[in-house]
């Protein structure tokens, strides 16, 4: 099953911006300063977008979610999780991942995506494009992966329902939670 993602306001917000800023850089290292040297216009364009490139192809595009495994699917190396690894999947409210900082990712340009950490969750790795529709994926090696897919509720039952009618349940008990 396929899960969608959509960006909230914020992160929609983020991306226009951080874009038009970096075109006014870009356009403006090469039509409004004269007296640099050629090479930094070239560099600087070059690391802008490298910069946006790369955000662009980390972003969680939609889960999808099979008997087998939970794959996170970028356009860049999708992240696939074995079910079996799985010991949780809960949807939280979004007060469970207020007051997050990010350590190191992504904070908005396409989504929040990296690492992530608050005094609730402790350490999470994000693949999210929205903060207000959260779903907390326990790992059976303590790993805390944080997904918003549009509808959580609905991704949340159908992996309670595939845990317990799989294989995966017998060997995961606490799968199921």
């Amino acid at each position: 099953m396929t899960y969608q993602t959509s960006l909230d306001n914020l992160a929609k917000g983020i991306t226009i911006s951080v874009s038009i800023l970096f075109t006014f850089i870009i356009a403006g290292q090469f039509l409004l300063v004269k007296n640099v040297g050629q090479a930094v216009s070239v560099c600087t364009a070059l690391s802008l977008l490298v910069v946006y490139v790369t955000a662009f192809a980390f972003r969680p595009i939609h889960y999808i979610l099979t008997q087998d495994t939970l794959k996170i699917h970028r356009l860049f190396s999708d992240v696939t999780i074995p079910t079996d690894q799985i010991n949780t999947i809960e949807v939280l409210d979004k007060n469970a991942i207020g007051w997050t900082i990010r350590t190191f990712g992504v904070g908005g340009l396409f989504g929040y995506y990296g690492k992530f950490a608050n005094v609730k969750l402790g350490q999470m790795t994000w693949y999210a494009t929205r903060k207000d529709k959260a779903v907390l994926v326990s790992t059976i090696d303590n790993r805390k992966i944080i997904l918003t897919p549009d509808e959580p509720e609905k991704f949340a039952a159908d992996f309670k329902d595939m845990a317990s009618s799989s294989n995966f349940s017998k060997t995961n008990p606490q799968s199921l939670t």
